[in-house]
């Protein structure tokens, strides 16, 4: 039989070789004093927050570094949990009996090849589905042009994509064909035309994969939560624990997706409560998690209706971008590069040189601003896009790019150059920001700094305890997170 499983849309599908007996999380008890602790794995840091679920009162937070160095290399990631544990034992002895929901993108996180048809077309809404689900991409094929998978890339799973429902399947089933040939032997997500399945099945046999709903059913419209799904599943089957991060089955158990995605999740019901405190008016939220390496944004607002009908890879509500040549440490040099300071060059250079260092001056702490101030506003121009004006056949019309955040109300900030700032940091940062020449930023945005890590926890919370995880997103909406 073929290593699969079909998902319905929403479903929790699983691939070959998936969580059956892993140890599962403990179920919250529905009491008024239930309580969870929220973690989140990093590359670097492991935070955690501790939550009362019928409040949504921030009880306590923490983080550690998820590995430290000892006598036969680099520990386990679970003693950094340990030690949030122990400290939030210490502020609220509920956490040590409390539920555990996680979340890693330690080890690098997720990383996804993307196959579809065509570069602008198939693969490109592979490109934008994969990167709502919490992943790197780290190579797009256009299968249609001949392209094939890089080895180099890495990837931990493929997202294969093509064709319409219904449409021509020959590209579609040829990438399947070549994966194969070409010794992949990773998860794949199929996302595809949907007619071509049961072939799909044979070729892919003794390789684990599984369905999803297409991601383009037809021309002009995306629908991404099925592979979201999948991908999600992906991670946590054959990511999480393929890496070895850990030798305890607890973290296996407790890790519910990638940081990304969780997050991603969190700023959707975050967005809900921004709505619902201005029924009257368009909303929208933004979050730049600004990071040593990168530089992220996810946002959720409403496309432009003067552009729906016009794409043929149509925008969504929820978009995600990530940058991977702007960030605070191991990117600085190209974070400088591409604001064009020239000034900070040296400053840079040696921030990359020594990706632990902390600023230890008003100076050095002004040089920190000003690299993060660069690298939010590049990532958020290149997610925002521009607006002009072009001659079409209809006339003059507003041609645009990316995602349109002019409307959006609220500024998220997240990062350690944030969180750890002083008085102000935050409007220094992401405040008044440059709209001029077209670009699509937010133009009066609260700009509010996640500081307890709030987002992730909303995001993991979500799906078990959705009344908590509104709570908790409401106390950030209007810039008390705890």
């Amino acid at each position: 039989m073929p290593s699969t499983d079909r998902a319905p849309s929403g479903g929790r599908p699983e691939l070959s070789g998936g969580r059956a007996g892993e140890a599962k999380p403990r179920r919250v008890e529905t009491t008024p004093l239930a309580t969870a602790v929220c973690i989140d794995v990093g590359s670097t840091f492991t935070k955690a927050l501790h939550v009362d679920l019928t409040t949504g009162e921030v009880l306590g937070s923490a983080s550690h570094p998820t590995t430290l160095p000892g006598r036969d290399g680099w520990t386990d990631v679970m003693e950094g949990y340990d030690a949030c544990l122990a400290a939030l034992a210490e502020q609220d002895e509920r956490a040590a009996t409390a539920e555990v929901l996680g979340c890693s993108s330690a080890g690098g996180g997720l990383r996804i090849a993307v196959v579809g048809n065509e570069e602008l077309v198939t693969a490109e809404a592979g490109r934008r589905v994969a990167l709502s689900s919490g992943g790197t991409v780290v190579d797009v094929v256009a299968a249609a042009e001949g392209a094939r998978l890089d080895p180099a890339a890495a990837p931990d799973l493929v997202l294969l994509t093509g064709g319409t429902d219904g449409g021509n399947s020959e590209v579609l089933l040829r990438a399947a064909r070549e994966l194969v040939s070409d010794g992949w032997r990773g998860p794949v997500v199929v996302a595809g035309n949907t007619a071509a399945r049961e072939e799909i099945d044979v070729i892919l046999a003794g390789v684990p994969h599984v369905h999803a709903d297409n991601v383009m059913p037809r021309i002009g419209v995306l629908a991404p939560d099925g592979a979201r799904a999948a991908i999600r599943e992906a991670f946590l089957a054959h990511v999480i624990g393929g890496k070895q991060l850990s030798g305890r089955p607890e973290f296996t158990g407790m890790v519910r997706g990638a940081t990304p995605d969780v997050v991603l999740t969190g700023a959707e019901v975050l967005a809900r409560a921004v709505a619902e405190q201005a029924p009257d008016r368009r909303t929208g939220v933004v979050v730049v998690d600004i990071g040593g390496a990168t530089t992220d944004v996810h946002s959720v607002v409403e496309p432009d209706p003067e552009s729906a009908g016009r794409e043929v890879v149509a925008t969504t509500p929820v978009t995600r971008t990530v940058e991977g040549d702007l960030g605070m440490r191991w990117s600085a040099v190209t974070t400088v590069e591409a604001a064009g300071l020239a000034d900070l060059a040296e400053a840079a250079r040696r921030r990359q040189e020594t990706p632990g260092y902390l600023p230890d001056s008003d100076a050095e702490r002004e040089i920190d601003e000003a690299i993060a101030r660069a690298a939010a506003l590049t990532a958020l121009q290149r997610h925002a896009g521009r607006a002009r004006v072009v001659v079409s056949p209809e006339g003059k019309v507003v041609e645009r790019t990316g995602t349109d955040l002019r409307e959006a109300t609220l500024l998220v900030g997240s990062g350690g150059v944030l969180r750890h700032g002083g008085r102000g940091v935050a409007e220094r940062v992401l405040g008044g920001l440059d709209t001029r020449d077209g670009w699509q930023l937010p133009e009066r945005a609260a700009v509010v700094v996640d500081r307890d890590y709030v987002l992730a926890a909303v995001g993991l919370l979500a799906g078990v305890r959705p009344e908590a995880a509104y709570r908790l997103a409401r106390r950030l909406a209007v810039g008390t997170e705890g």
